[in-house]
């Protein structure tokens, strides 16, 4: 698959700019891709920000799949649903079709490898045999796909939030300490079997009676788009946000590190990574 640091271009819903509740964030993000020299679009025929879940994934330079777009999560809320092949025409995106149910914020990767969470088992149910479907989805993606648990008490159930790739053998994460129990156990036993290794970094959690389900203080959901990396800061907890930077610095030392304060989209539930469809070259002119 096409990873993070092989992509170009960035892809942002319409809305992002439009929507009074977001517009000087997105103009804040528009200026950072600016400056570091990174093309970014937009994409017209959406109905919510997060396009990062709906848009297809690229597996090659010219090959996108488009998974189908059913997240359990927004079934009482057929308001905010939107319809990729939609989407993908209204842009002159050109994908493949899968069968399969899957989020696009459910897929971290590296070139050989994708991780998600068992969330995608949920969305599958017509999917009796699970070796099958992973053995499928394998196929359409030419890769291996690693499976990690969920955290529960995420109602989207995405990996996007959890853990990140640093490189082929090293993901960068939630710090497991402070994780729920359930979720470092079964990590560790995953992290041990795979061979991987685990960068912790600290993240918390902070309550808005407004935006209960808010995503402040989740550092790991930020954008990786070639040699640039966009972490979201808060700026509500004391020197954290300095000292996850410093962690990013020093995790990635061949990389641009550009912060931003995300907290105007973080209330609605996503950040970065949520918000950013990133691709190499791009899909609407080919070759």
């Amino acid at each position: 698959m096409i990873k993070g640091t092989d992509t170009d271009t960035v892809f942002l819903s319409q809305l992002l700019l439009s929507d009074s509740r977001f517009t000087e964030t997105c103009k804040e993000l528009m200026s950072i891709l600016t400056k570091n020299q990174i093309p970014f679009h937009f994409l017209s025929g959406a109905k919510d920000i997060w396009c990062r879940d709906y848009m297809p994934l690229q597996v090659t330079k010219d090959r996108f799949v488009q998974f189908r777009y059913e997240p359990s999560y927004l079934r009482p809320y057929p308001e905010h649903y939107t319809d990729p092949v939609f989407v993908c025409l209204e842009n002159g995106i050109e994908a493949e079709k899968s069968n399969i149910i899957l989020d696009g914020g459910n897929v971290v990767n590296w070139s050989d490898k994708v991780i998600m969470t068992d969330r995608f088992f949920d969305e599958n149910p017509d999917y009796s045999d699970k070796v099958k479907l992973v053995t499928d989805l394998e196929n359409q993606l030419e890769t291996e796909v690693i499976i990690i648990p969920q955290v529960k008490m995420d109602y989207t159930g995405h990996a996007d939030g959890l853990v990140r790739f640093v490189d082929e053998m090293t993901l960068i994460g939630n710090h497991r300490e402070f994780e729920y129990q359930y979720w470092t156990k079964k990590m560790n036993v995953l992290l041990e079997k795979k061979g991987l290794n685990y960068i912790d970094i600290p993240f918390f959690e902070y309550h808005l009676r407004k935006h209960p389900s808010n995503a402040i203080g989740c550092y790991v959901n930020f954008l990786e788009v070639n040699n640039l990396i966009v972490v979201p800061i808060f700026e509500v907890e004391g020197n954290r946000d300095k000292e996850i930077k410093n962690i990013f610095k020093e995790t990635f030392p061949d990389r641009i590190i550009e912060t931003i304060n995300f907290n105007e989209i973080g209330y609605y539930g996503g950040l970065l990574n949520c918000v950013t469809w990133t691709v190499q070259s791009d899909p609407r002119v080919r070759s």
